[in-house]
């Protein structure tokens, strides 16, 4: 796996990021993978992000991590999930624009309140499939995903406070297919202990999506 770390326009905004790309030549196929929430210290560097990105390498798809507005080293301010639609938007754009990546064989997933941001972006024509992990439905009720009729990935922690089961099984049943809706017994909101296992199952999931 080799890492490259990049720095991308967003507007007026400088972003940075870094790409895992694959053992080989490439084009791969690729995923964005957004940070969760910066007041709690989301960043690019958060053990689920790293876990994630890793094991989609492993399977032979690039992943993206990225530092949206205001956060490391990236310019600008916290735009509570709003601004950062945006974000997200240039981060699609520019990793579909790498030599080494399949422009229009992408998928995103975002983590926490990372899920926000990533799931405006779901219309964008190279996203291919989403996956949302412990996405915070009390904060964000992810209407958009109820139109999006290609491959789609809901996961959690079964001792997930900010995510209780019920309300995660009644909104993947309010989805279309093709679609995943899956629990993890006894994985909370942070993942402690079960940080491979759920890496392991997005990672599997994007396979099956992007490189069938």
């Amino acid at each position: 796996m080799k890492e490259v770390h990049v720095t991308f326009p967003c507007g007026d905004l400088t972003l940075e990021g870094v790409c895992h790309l694959p053992e080989g030549s490439g084009p791969f196929a690729a995923v964005v993978v957004c940070n969760p929430h910066p007041f709690y210290g989301g960043a690019m560097d958060n053990h689920v992000v790293l876990a994630v990105c890793h094991a989609l390498c492993e399977r032979g798809i690039a992943a993206f991590r990225f530092n949206t507005r205001g956060v490391g080293q990236s310019q600008g301010s916290l735009g509570g999930g709003i601004a950062e639609q945006e974000d997200v938007k240039a981060a699609i754009s520019f990793v579909a624009s790498m030599e080494q990546i399949e422009p229009k064989v992408i998928g995103i997933a975002g983590y926490s309140f990372g899920a926000i941001p990533a799931f405006f972006a779901t219309p964008a024509e190279e996203v291919q499939a989403v996956a949302a992990i412990s996405p915070p439905l009390s904060v964000a009720p992810f209407e958009g995903l109820k139109n999006y009729s290609k491959p789609k990935l809901i996961i959690s922690g079964s001792l997930d406070d900010f995510t209780p089961v019920q309300d995660l099984q009644r909104f993947g049943e309010s989805l279309p297919e093709p679609k995943q809706c899956e629990v993890i017994p006894g994985a909370a909101h942070f993942w402690w202990g079960y940080v491979d296992q759920l890496a392991e199952r997005v990672a599997s999931f994007f396979a099956n999506a992007l490189k069938g």
